[in-house]
């Protein structure tokens, strides 16, 4: 992997990250559907100044399955889990959960990509789910995490629409560019959270900081980490950028801690170790978890 794709993806999930404390923020003035839509209006208008470069692609036969897959995956559903979800659970807690997407990925690759998944990823994807099972069920109800059973349940969905997508920009980057790609699904989250939207009444006031955080969700978030990461994952394999996800939850759980002020308890630290050893140990050569495994003497 190239100096650039590796910059490009680490850029991505930190920015990411810092979408979980944004979302975080707003909820507590606007609807879920809302933050989505006003996300998505705005990443739509700017993407609009491109004009005819949006238009220079060639539309190949059979496509609409993939672009609906891939629209219909994120932002739609997407966003509707991980909206919900950070609802019900911390900021920091919803980053972990994002730990088994690169697991979850690879199976979706091996099922429909035909790549192959070894021991070492299916042993890490059992150790991580195990982990953030544990994370959810030692969650305590307060007024950062009303229900973290719940809320770690609904981004473990969107961690599996994630999946779907990857799949998907795999199969639609080689022949539309990331522009057209990204654009693509500002629009169609706008027209899919708009009507949804609407139901709802909007704040009588917006401050200042609350349309900065909506422009930087708009802008730095939706354009520039999706376009980093659809841009890398044209360069690179989905397992390779994918693997990069492991960042948000670290990244996340610092600003959470930074900026939230949120903690977590003896036993969910435990828990998001064990998500981290999954992870890793999913990331592992089979070659490399075998030899160890031979070398590990037979009485023991």
């Amino acid at each position: 992997m190239g100096v650039l794709p590796m910059l490009a993806l680490t850029i991505a999930m930190l920015l990411w990250s810092s979408a979980f404390i944004s979302l975080k923020y707003l909820l507590d003035f606007f609807h879920p559907t809302q933050i989505v839509f006003i996300r998505m209006l705005i990443a739509s208008g700017c993407f609009l100044f491109f004009g005819r470069k949006l238009l220079q692609f060639r539309y190949q036969a059979g496509d609409w399955r993939w672009l609906v897959i891939m629209g219909i995956a994120e932002p739609c559903l997407y966003f509707l889990f991980e909206t919900s979800a950070l609802q019900y659970t911390t900021a920091g807690q919803a980053g972990v959960i994002t730990a088994t997407l690169p697991l979850l990925a690879s199976i979706a690759a091996f099922l429909v990509l035909k790549e192959r998944i070894g021991k070492p990823q299916i042993l890490g994807f059992v150790i991580a789910i195990l982990g953030c099972t544990a994370l959810s069920m030692a969650g305590q109800s307060d007024e950062q995490a009303s229900n973290p059973l719940l809320g770690n349940s609904l981004e473990f969905m969107a961690m599996l629409c994630g999946a779907v997508y990857s799949i998907s920009i795999r199969r639609l980057s080689s022949r539309y560019s990331v522009l057209v790609l990204t654009a693509f699904q500002a629009f169609v989250g706008s027209l899919f959270f708009g009507p949804l939207a609407l139901q709802h009444a909007m704040p009588a006031d917006v401050s200042l900081l609350q349309w900065g955080s909506l422009i930087y969700l708009a802008t730095i978030v939706t354009i520039g980490a999706y376009w980093l990461y659809n841009w890398a994952i044209s360069k690179v394999a989905v397992s390779l950028a994918t693997a990069y996800i492991n960042l948000i939850p670290v990244f996340t759980l610092l600003l959470a801690f930074w900026l939230l002020n949120e903690r977590l308890n003896f036993w969910q630290c435990v828990a998001c170790g064990a998500v981290f050893i999954g992870v890793v140990i999913s990331q592992l050569p089979e070659k490399v978890a075998v030899t160890a495994r031979e070398q590990v003497p037979e009485s023991l």
